[in-house]
């Protein structure tokens, strides 16, 4: 069965309260018109465009077929299906090599390689507790049952990523983060 076929079949409604939940076809609008920044948190996650593609792919399907929320947290909802895609297929532990990053030359414009250099070229776990926590807003309880770790390798990994991040172009932290353009949208409401 295509993504096609699953959007246009019709669930039988059985009460008025079925339009408060969030359909396909409403997921299918909010990856489009978040296209850009829901690749980029995937792309951010994985520190590769191949597996950012299947990240974002996998994020989608997942939101179209798999849950059911309420219309209302649907974007926040997209953007941890990307969060929860990215951790299977990365699987970020917290003693993990640091990986050689690839070269991004030909898929990023040179303003947004520069600006996310230094986030690419982490090691996963702290790429992973720096983006989920800082950028994503995540709660240090939301990434350590998320991330499969404990509170002090969570922070040391944040601490961490803070500090080669702030190193790598001579800025302040705070200054460096604020620098960052990748839009999380508020809460509204913590989905389960």
């Amino acid at each position: 069965m295509t993504i096609e076929t699953r959007l246009t079949e019709k669930k039988p409604s059985s009460t008025t309260h079925d339009k408060v939940y969030a359909t396909g076809l409403d997921f299918c609008r909010i990856f489009k018109e978040d296209m850009k920044n829901l690749y980029l948190l995937s792309l951010l996650l994985t520190a590769d465009p191949e597996k950012a593609q299947e990240c974002f792919v996998a994020g989608l399907d997942d939101c179209v077929t798999h849950n059911q929320v309420f219309e209302e947290w649907a974007r926040s909802w997209a953007r941890r299906a990307i969060v929860k895609n990215a951790i299977r297929l990365i699987a970020p532990e917290p003693a993990s090599v640091n990986l050689v990053p690839k070269d991004f030359t030909n898929q990023l414009g040179i303003e947004l390689q520069a600006q996310f250099s230094s986030l690419l070229g982490l090691p996963a776990f702290e790429r992973f507790a720096f983006v989920m926590s800082v950028l994503e807003g995540y709660s240090e309880r939301e990434c350590t049952l998320l991330l499969g770790c404990t509170r002090a390798d969570l922070i040391s990994a944040r601490s961490e990523a803070l500090q080669k991040i702030a190193h790598s172009d001579g800025l302040e932290p705070e200054r460096r983060i604020a620098s960052f353009e990748l839009q999380s949208p508020m809460r509204l409401a913590t989905p389960a």
